[in-house]
């Protein structure tokens, strides 16, 4: 199934467990709330939402996180996304909504040591950027940097 960004949904989980409709059938809402992304393109076209991901990937480079080179962005979803972060009180908390689409990427850090394997997840969206390290698995996450866009 395509969808309205161009992914090609048909190996996602939650299409086949009949969580997510698709963009499609739902015209750019698949989980009850409007995708930025499909309203991004549906406004402004492909070519714009285009050049929006090289601004975004522009961006998340310019932080100049050491081990962190970013080349692509794909449409996640936050459910799949949405880390807990432990806080200096102890309490764990997650900062994404589970029923909306970000733009992301998994990135191994390129000074990972072969045993250790850290990775970086990166999300965003129109309103933010968020950069966060972890172990395999999303273990241990830790945000490095939280920035309003």
């Amino acid at each position: 199934m395509k969808s309205i960004c161009g992914a090609n949904c048909d190996n996602c989980e939650l299409l086949k467990s009949k969580k997510c409709e698709g963009c499609l059938v739902t015209n750019g809402c698949p989980f009850g709330k409007e995708c930025f992304i499909s309203n991004y393109i549906k406004i402004g076209g492909k070519e714009n939402f285009d050049v929006f991901k090289k601004e975004l990937i522009s961006e998340f480079n310019s932080l100049n996180i050491p081990g962190l080179k970013v080349e692509n962005l794909y449409p996640l979803n936050g459910s799949s996304v949405n880390l807990e972060y432990l806080l200096p009180s102890g309490k764990k908390v997650k900062f994404l909504n589970d029923d909306e689409i970000y733009l992301g990427n998994e990135i191994e850090c390129e000074f990972s040591d072969g045993e250790i394997n850290k990775m970086f997840g990166i999300i965003a969206n129109t309103n933010f950027l968020l950069v966060s390290e972890y172990d395999c698995g999303g273990l241990n996450a830790e945000i490095i940097v939280y920035k309003r866009r």
